[in-house]
């Protein structure tokens, strides 16, 4: 039987997402620690993201990447203090590019 998209967002993208947004901000400078606080997750999380042990490292297209990137840089210049609406947005725009699964199509 093949995941539902919203298993795959969990189990897979949305792991990288938070990944790449904590990657994001280190490497403009910030520390694991103010990562770790903007992104309201422990700062143990956050060093998991950054040395890989957590979240796949997963290509994104470049309109992902552009968004990533986005909310990294507005969360650091703080015009965000909640991403959860936009990393959601972001999980639209890789469900947009997957094909939807045979129990969606079906609902």
């Amino acid at each position: 039987m093949d995941k539902l998209p919203c298993e795959t967002i969990v189990w897979d993208s949305l792991p990288a997402i938070r990944a790449a947004i904590a990657g994001e901000m280190v490497k403009k400078g910030l520390s694991q620690k103010m990562v770790a606080g903007l992104l309201n997750m422990a700062p143990s999380a956050v060093s998991q993201y950054i040395s890989g042990k957590r979240g796949y490292r997963i290509e994104f297209s470049s309109e992902v990447s552009e968004a990533i990137a986005a909310l990294s840089a507005d969360l650091i210049g703080g015009e965000v203090s909640d991403p959860r609406a936009r990393i959601c947005q972001i999980c639209g725009l890789i469900r947009e590019r997957e094909s939807t699964c045979s129990a969606c199509s079906n609902a």
